[in-house]
Parts: C-alpha cells; structure tokens; sequence
C-alpha cells in the first residue's frame, strides 16, 4: 500500500481558548474518498482548512505526502490541494473566464479542447458566456468544482459541495468527483451532513462529534457495522443535537 497522502497525530486547534479539534490519529490514504459527517461545529470545518494549509495547527503534527506541513511549506506543494466551498466563491465574469482563472494566476493556459470538455462535462455549454453572477446555485457550484478540478489537484477538499441543491446538480457532482478519483487517484476529502451521500460515494467515512474523531472505517462497516455506539446512534437517527 502506497503511504498515506496526509497523516495526523495529537493535532488540537485551538480558538479564543477553546478546543475545536482535538485529534489523536488520522491518516488519509492517497486516492481514497473520505466522508466526514458529524454535526454542525463538530470540527469538520476546521480539519479542512488545516488540510489546505489556511491556518497552522495550534498543537501536534501534520504531514503532507510524507513532508511536515510548517509555514515554511512550499507553493508547489500548496498547490497540489485545493478546497471547493458550500458557497462557490466566483468571479464577476463570464463561466469562461472562472473556469481559466486558476491556471490564470499560475501563468498556465487552460487549453480550449479542455475548455469545451469540461463545459459539456458539467452541462454548461449554453452558459459558457453567461456572467456567473446569473447562474443558479447548482450551475454556480458546477462551475467552481470544474475551476478546481482543471488544476489537476492531488487532493480535493470539499464542504458541502451539494448541500441545498436539488437532486439532478447532486448526481452530476457526485458524478464528477468519483470519475475523477477513479481517472486521476485524485483524493478526495468530503464534509457533508448528507449521510447517504457519504454511503453513495466514500471508501471510508469518519464521524467526528464535538472535536473529537469518535470512528473511522470502510464505509460499509461504518454504515452496517460500526464499532462504537456513538457511531452506531448517529447513523440511526438518534441522536439528538
């Protein structure tokens, strides 16, 4: 087995005082889909911006690809990760000129023949000349994951990239990370409160509850078998928060 893409250990980050994330142990595997569920202020949040590099961790280790992550990391190994928000986060220009923006900054062209794939990949075609500001939030979010996805990133963080859309922009996205991975062995981290979208997509889930990672397993095991009752409760529905 190939070594993990990110390993955790005794990782605690820590904000006006109070402990938001307190993890003993976690590793990411490359080219794994791992689904993070938990509820709301459970740390899923924070865990992604420590794997982005967006703030240092307050307490412990972290180690990308072997390497430990420090303010001294380098630009080509930032690079390699990229995060698409709940919120896409575009340009006031047209479905074009977001879909070149990240290559833009790397002073890279995005070639028109991968252009016009990923418009069709994404059904944005008749909207390629469309201000993103008009678009809806499903032809939005399909946009930002196309611009995150034409950098060609190793590891592709995601929170809550369907949460509020209807079914149809659900299929397609979840679609696209999952060609994706299995295209590319791109990894991928997903936050959702969606647990059947964690069962439809993931190798492996987590449920992380106030910081604290309670349980992490083959999705299979963690949906059918868990191995802690907390687990075995949140998949129920029982519990109450």
């Amino acid at each position: 087995m190939s070594p993990p893409i990110f390993e955790l250990d005794e990782v605690e980050q820590i904000y006006d005082g109070r402990t938001v994330l307190n993890l003993d142990q976690l590793t990411i595997q490359r080219g794994e889909i791992l689904a993070l569920v938990g509820p709301s202020g459970a740390g899923k949040s924070t865990l992604l911006r420590l794997l982005n590099f967006l703030e240092p961790a307050s307490r412990g280790n972290i180690r990308f690809d072997g390497e430990m992550v420090t303010a001294d990391l380098g630009l080509v190994q930032r690079r390699r990760v990229t995060t698409v928000f709940q919120r896409p986060l575009l340009l006031q220009r047209s479905v074009r000129a977001n879909l070149r923006y990240g290559l833009g900054l790397r002073r890279e062209k995005l070639m028109e023949a991968e252009e016009e794939k990923w418009l069709a990949r994404l059904g944005l075609v008749e909207l390629a000349d469309q201000a993103a500001p008009k678009l809806s939030a499903g032809e939005a979010q399909r946009v930002a994951l196309a611009r995150a996805l034409v950098t060609q990133p190793d590891v592709l963080l995601l929170d809550e990239p369907t949460a509020n859309l209807d079914p149809s922009n659900v299929r397609i996205i979840e679609d696209i990370i999952q060609e994706e991975n299995q295209r590319s062995g791109m990894t991928v981290v997903l936050v959702t409160h969606n647990i059947f979208q964690a069962r439809r997509i993931a190798h492996r889930t987590a449920l992380l509850w106030a910081g604290e990672l309670i349980e992490v397993a083959e999705t299979e095991q963690f949906f059918n078998a868990p191995m802690r009752e907390e687990t075995a409760a949140f998949v129920r529905g029982d519990t109450v928060y």
